[in-house]
Parts: C-alpha cells; sequence; structure tokens
C-alpha cells in the first residue's frame, strides 16, 4: 500500500544484498502521469535478470511477470494506523511544496478531489488490497513470502538478513 514505506524498505534490501533497486513508479509513471510505451518492456527486461528488488507488487500489466519471475516477496503488511498518517505526510509534503516526482510530475491540491488520489486511494481499498496479497501469496506456491506486520518487525527481519549475509 502506498505510504507502507516499501520504497525505503526495498532501497534498504537492495543495499545490504547488493542487488539492482528498481523504483516502480519510476518505471511506470511518466510525464503527464501517462504509462511510458516502454514500461513493460523495461520490467520484462529487468526481471530477466538474475537479481532484482521492485518496491511494489506491480501494475496489472506486469503483475503476472513479476511474480512468476520472483523467488521472494517481502509483504509489508502495517495497520492503517501507520500507513495512512505517513502517506497523507508525504502527500501533503509534495502538494504544500510543489515536488517533482515520477516523470517530473506534481501533486497538485485539486489532484486531492480525485478518488485515485494516492491517499483516497489507499483508504478506500486497504482491505481489498490486503485480501488479495493474502490470497495471492498463498496461492504463489514456487514463492518465499516474507509477511511483516510492523516497521519493527521489518528491521528485526533485515538484522537477520544482514546476519546471515543473504
Amino acid at each position: 500500500m502506498s505510504g507502507a514505506g516499501k520504497t525505503t524498505a526495498a532501497g534498504r534490501l537492495a543495499d545490504v544484498l547488493g542487488l539492482p533497486f528498481h523504483e516502480m513508479d519510476a518505471l511506470a509513471i511518466g510525464p503527464g502521469w501517462a504509462t511510458p510505451p516502454t514500461f513493460v518492456a523495461d520490467v520484462e527486461r529487468i526481471v530477466r535478470e538474475p537479481g532484482w528488488i521492485f518496491d511494489s507488487w506491480g501494475p496489472p500489466d506486469v503483475r503476472d511477470t513479476m511474480w512468476a519471475a520472483a523467488d521472494t516477496v517481502v509483504w509489508l503488511d502495517y495497520p492503517r494506523r501507520v500507513v495512512l498518517p505517513r502517506l497523507l505526510r508525504r502527500s501533503l509534503s509534495r502538494s504544500w511544496h510543489r515536488e517533482k516526482i515520477f516523470g517530473g510530475n506534481v501533486e497538485l491540491w485539486r489532484d486531492w478531489l480525485s478518488p485515485v488520489h494516492p491517499f483516497w486511494h489507499a483508504v478506500t481499498n486497504f482491505a481489498a488490497r490486503r485480501a488479495y496479497l493474502a490470497e495471492r501469496t498463498a496461492r504463489e506456491t514456487h514463492l518465499r513470502t516474507v509477511h511483516l506486520r510492523t516497521p519493527a518487525e521489518f528491521d528485526t527481519w533485515l538484522a537477520l538478513v544482514v546476519g546471515d549475509g543473504a
């Protein structure tokens, strides 16, 4: 879910493991919030590499490709009380400072009126996304799923990864 800390966590994990990290929104969102024409091909190329980390479960047009190529999913299944305040602070800050993000786009104040704004999308889709991920991780038997429910659990798990040298 947006606001869980996926990008930060994935970056930290990539550093520990020495694997390339790919920020999904940077690949999937171009100027004008449009999907770049090379997006699917870019993801297909990345997942053919021997090691990689994405910070996303994958948009629908690449999700099956990513999940089929992955060996591990780290699910940051944090509660609403953690995710929504983080997302609210981030989106407010981006709007206030007119921060350029993916594709040079800016979250504008008027964007808050849209039901697809990241904050409102998270509010309305939180339970459905959690249910989908529970079902999908159970179904994908080839995957090792690391199901973490708090930021502290992530930190503890990452320390174990560092300790294992894995």
